[in-house]
């Protein structure tokens, strides 16, 4: 058997405990859509790097899965013993996928169209330290890389009020405007900024005519390549998946997924969110 990523890299000898999951099912050939990850001893899922170091440790298998064991979970059927599943309705994949995998290797589920007991089942998986929740329709087929609208990804949105200290100069069509902007967090401290990662995501046309002219304007001695360097005057409210650790930003932490809601013409950078908050929300796990 073969287990692969997302990216289609095997990874098949780096995870025996998944191997071994796979290899117990009573099934000839199968192909399912799983995830593999770590937990703590509560049960909560470890932070998004515990598990992504695992798929990356090369070594002796053994002894990896002895320091951080990788738990299984299978949530849907592509393929089962000769019979192709893709194109079957999500209620016929969970049949199939119910009747040979066991319930210590499935995902909760809730079949319902009662709104006040799926808001339920939301805020139990997120107490769970989960992200969300996958919403499927039954009759959906599966398609591969596609959510599609049968499909929807459910998970709360976090938001930070955080200070441009930088901008860098776009390319493609963007070229000839300011786009990428780095983000910093308030250090009471210290009394200055602290970098948390950047961002063009989000951005509109007109958002980048006037973030061009806005920040040509804060633009504080020369600038450094295609980075624009510029006083920390301007708050922009950024919507981001969670915290992870980076060692490549000076704060020790990143924005995942960060994206531009809009620009705080209300807010000084005196009123910007501190590091304090987020490393806060990077310590209680929020976000993978």
């Amino acid at each position: 058997m073969s287990l692969y990523t997302r990216s289609l890299d095997d990874v098949t000898a780096r995870l025996p405990e998944v191997v071994a999951a796979a290899l117990a099912l009573p099934a000839t050939t199968l192909i399912a859509d799983a995830e593999a990850i770590a937990l703590r001893p509560d049960g909560r899922p470890h932070r998004f790097q515990v598990t992504a170091s695992r798929f990356g440790r090369r070594g002796d298998p053994g002894a990896n899965t002895a320091v951080q064991p990788l738990s299984v979970f299978i949530f849907d059927l592509l393929h089962l013993d000769g019979t192709d599943l893709l194109d079957r309705p999500a209620t016929e994949r969970v049949a199939a996928l119910d009747a040979i995998v066991p319930e210590t290797l499935r995902v909760d589920r809730l079949t319902s169209s009662d709104v006040d007991a799926a808001q339920r089942f939301l805020a139990r998986a997120l107490a769970a330290g989960h992200e969300g929740v996958m919403a499927k329709a039954p009759s959906s087929p599966y398609e591969a890389g596609r959510r599609g609208a049968g499909w929807l990804k459910v998970k709360p949105v976090h938001t930070l009020d955080l200070v441009v200290l930088a901008v860098e100069w776009g390319s493609g069509r963007r070229a000839g405007k300011l786009s990428n902007i780095h983000l910093g967090a308030r250090d009471p401290d210290t009394g200055g900024f602290v970098m948390l990662g950047k961002t063009f995501k989000g951005m509109t046309d007109a958002m980048l005519d006037w973030q061009t002219s806005r920040f040509l304007d804060l633009t504080d001695g020369p600038t450094d390549g295609y980075v624009v360097h510029v006083r920390p005057e301007q708050v922009v409210e950024i919507a981001f998946d969670g915290v992870q650790l980076s060692s490549r930003y000076p704060g020790g932490m990143a924005l995942r997924f960060a994206r531009v809601l809009r620009y705080r013409h209300d807010k000084p950078p005196q009123d910007a969110d501190t590091v304090a908050t987020v490393r806060m929300l990077c310590a209680r796990g929020d976000g993978p």
